[in-house]
Parts: C-alpha cells; structure tokens; sequence
C-alpha cells in the first residue's frame, strides 16, 4: 500500500490566483478550512490532503477559465464530483485548486429513438434515472454509490450490471473536456460507431482527472426489461459458489447482476440490516427480459447452482423486495464495519479472468483466515471482480502493517493469473506502484501521453503515473 509524500503546494501566495479567482466566481470559491478538508478526502483510507481553495463550478465555458487561470500560475487542478472514489483520486498531493462540478446538474437532451443521452459532469446516476423513468429507458451502470457520472467516467466505474450491460467503458459514448491549457474538446459525437481517428473518448475515460476536466458526458441508454425477478442462494463452500458463477458465464446465460458475499459479509448483512440469511457463502443474481426469458435463465441456473450444492432460491419479484434485496448488497460496507465497530476499512479489488476466479478467491480466503484479521469479501463475480474490506484498528500499526502485507500478496497473487490490480477502483495514489508491476514499459507510454497533454503536470498530480 503506498502512501504519498505531500509535496509544498505550488500556489504561491502572493501570485493573485485566488483573487483571479474569486472575481470570475465570486462567493462560489471557498478558501474555508472545512470544505477544503472535506473537498481533500474520498471515502477511501488513504491520508487527505486539502487543496489551497475549492472552486465550485456551473459551465464548461467557466472550467475552462479557471482552468486557464490555474494554468498561467502553474498550479495543480483537482476534479471533484461527489467524492465517493477509493483510492485517492482527490487528494491535493500538491495542493492547488479543486473543481467541484456538483452545481453542474443540467441534463442537456435525452434522444430517445436513439438510446441515449447527454448529462453535465455533476449529474449523478440516481438522478439520472429518475429523470428517465417516465421514457421507458434507463442507465445501468451502477457502482452502489450515487457517484456523478463525470467522476463515474473519470474513474471508469461498474458495478453490479456489468455483467451484462458493461463499465462506463462501453457506456460512454462522448465526452466533453477540458484540456490543461482551458481547450474544450468534444471527443466524438453520438453515432454509435465511428473510424474517425484515435479513440479520444477511451483516453479520457478512465484518466482519473490526469489529462484533463470532463464536463459533459454522453452515455448510452437502454429499455426497461418487462420483466425483472431476483434470488438469493447459499452455498457450502466459497468455491462452490464461484464454481455456479464461472459455469453460469460459460453457459452463455444472460443474467443482469451475479453478486457474491462470502459468510463474514452475510454475518454483518444480518446484524446490520436484522435478516435472517443463512450465514454462509452467497449469490446474489438478478435476471432481465421478458417474463419467458426470465423464468428460462431462472431455471437454468438454479439447476447449476444445485450442482454445486445451492440452496433453493429465495426469489424477489416485486419492486419493493428487489430493492430491498439490493439495498442489502449496496450496503454491505456499512455491514462489514458493524462487524468491529471502531474499525477502520482498508477497502481494495482486483480483477482476475473468470476461469482463475476460483482459484483466485480461494487461495484469498486462506490467506485471510490464516492472519488474525477480519477480511469480509464481496465481488461483482459474474466479471471475475471482487472487494475485501481488512478491518484494522486505526491506532494499531502492527494490524495495518498486516492488513497492507495481505494486500499486497493479493494483488500480485491476481496480477500472477493475468488479472489487474483494480477492476473498478481505479489507480489514484493507493495503486500508482502497482500499475508498473501491471503494465511494464505500458506505463512509459502513458507518462509520454500526459506530458504531451498537461507538460506542467497540473492536471490531478500524482494520480496514476509519477511525472
């Protein structure tokens, strides 16, 4: 686990920056300790560093501006969008000035014959499809958080749809941007196909605010499912479990979300949400379509999960039981630290192919019981990606030296069956050494790739490579 030394902030005091500043925005920028802190820190563990002052944005045409302003000064840009990321993404390393695009919650048009539409940066996911619900269509991507969807983009987040309807990466149809010197850059436009020239859309997505500022974002849209059912089932083992998943993939069965809590997450599941669930490993699945395709993938898959020793399910058809079951799932963070109240969450993921996951989570899973730490797991398995959350206590360094040596036997124990040191997280600082072990001479040509767009390095600093 790496930590990151603070470097002297750029901003000098005397250069006028922040007066610049305040006349375009006026009362929008805060120099106020408290917001600063909190614009400093994700919902990660890794240190916050405040940056010098918060500028709270409402157009693209006025981050192009402050961009402009920061840019003359040489002083770091840091994007902000809800704060919800986990590896440092907002930290100010070296301080500067922080956008935060939460003002910015126009959806600029929604194209229904076309599937699709175009929201500004700050407009998150619950929103969106709250807007979406009278059209008939929906956004699927959902990383459990109400992340905004520049920061969803930015960090190119999933979540447990992936399986079926895939990342931000290929949800994302264009991006607006705002480049180091204050260009404005629109990556493509809305056909779903194109030749023209290098993927700029891919390059942004997923650049972690290092090579610039999205400010809109187009994304693909999709129908509401006539039919929606989810079930639950138990497992004797983990591996049985992660045995039904890689079987149901391999079987081609389009199932919308396959979710696995291992039995320490269903044992603060219950105690966190008073359920009664068996505490053993566990599937969530959910399907979608019609109501004959939804029965068809039901059936098939109950009939591989009683291979594996699969309970009989326990099924949630109407609205109100969906979401209550999915609630459990998205809660299940809140569930693990109830298991040690007064701990601190060292939370990370990797990603492995599904054919490893098995073996990957196994292997895991004795680690964990060998340490004398409690580890919950949680995965998104249906796309071989899985979560641990090492509950240490914060004042014990003995516990947190081994809560990192897990860590990191776990990413390279990944990183061994050609998987990646974070399948949804992202790089930020927590990750930044082992994206070299990941990619090599890759990250070379990265490093070449943000010079070329921010030679001052401003864009987000220390986040992904080191310049």
């Amino acid at each position: 686990m790496n930590v990151a030394p603070l470097v002297k902030s750029r901003l000098e005091p005397e250069s006028g920056l922040i007066e610049a500043l305040r006349s375009l925005v006026g009362d929008r920028l805060s120099t106020s300790a408290a917001v600063r802190e909190q614009h400093g820190k994700d919902e990660s563990y890794h240190k916050p560093y405040s940056p010098d002052a918060v500028v709270f944005a409402e157009s693209t045409e006025e981050v192009s501006e402050i961009v402009k302003l920061c840019a003359k000064h040489k002083v770091p840009v840091i994007p902000y969008g809800t704060g919800t990321s986990l590896e440092g993404h907002v930290a100010a390393l070296e301080g500067g000035i922080c956008i935060d695009v939460g003002n910015m919650k126009q959806i600029v048009e929604v194209n229904v014959e076309d599937l699709d539409c175009t929201v500004q940066a700050g407009v998150t996911r619950k929103q969106l499809n709250e807007y979406l619900r009278d059209t008939g269509l929906f956004f699927p991507v959902d990383p459990g958080a109400d992340a905004s969807l520049g920061g969803m983009a930015s960090t190119r987040a999933s979540g447990t749809n992936a399986v079926r309807y895939g990342t931000m990466r290929e949800n994302v149809l264009s991006l607006t941007v705002v480049l180091s010197d204050g260009r404005i850059i629109r990556t493509a436009r809305r056909s779903r196909k194109s030749a023209a020239g290098y993927d700029l859309t891919r390059l942004f997505v997923g650049s972690e605010g290092t090579l610039g500022v999205i400010t809109e974002v187009t994304v693909r849209l999709y129908g509401i499912p006539e039919a929606m059912s989810a079930a639950v089932c138990s497992f004797p083992t983990i591996e049985d479990a992660v045995n039904t998943t890689i079987l149901t993939i391999q079987s081609g069965i389009p199932v919308a979300r396959i979710e696995l809590l291992d039995d320490v997450s269903m044992d603060g599941i219950n105690k966190f949400e008073k359920a009664d669930y068996p505490v053993a490993h566990t599937l969530f699945f959910e399907f979608h379509g019609t109501e004959a395709g939804v029965v068809e993938q039901a059936k098939m898959v109950q009939g591989i999960a009683s291979d594996f020793g699969g309970s009989d399910f326990q099924w949630a058809t109407k609205t109100e039981d969906r979401t209550k079951l999915w609630q459990a799932r998205h809660d299940v963070y809140y569930a693990m630290m109830a298991l040690r109240p007064g701990s601190k969450g060292l939370v990370t993921d990797v990603c492995v192919p599904v054919s490893r996951l098995a073996e990957c989570i196994t292997a895991t899973k004795a680690d964990i019981d060998a340490s004398s730490l409690i580890a919950p797991i949680a995965g998104h398995v249906g796309d071989g990606n899985f979560h641990i959350a090492y509950l240490v206590d914060p004042d014990n360094q003995a516990e947190i030296d081994e809560a990192a040596a897990l860590h990191d036997r776990l990413v390279m124990r990944a990183l061994a069956m050609d998987g990646t040191c974070t399948g949804e997280h992202g790089v930020g600082y927590g990750k930044i050494d082992f994206l070299n072990a990941e990619l090599g001479e890759g990250v070379s040509v990265m490093r070449s790739i943000k010079m070329a767009l921010d030679p001052d390095n401003i864009m987000n600093p220390g986040k992904i490579v080191r310049v």
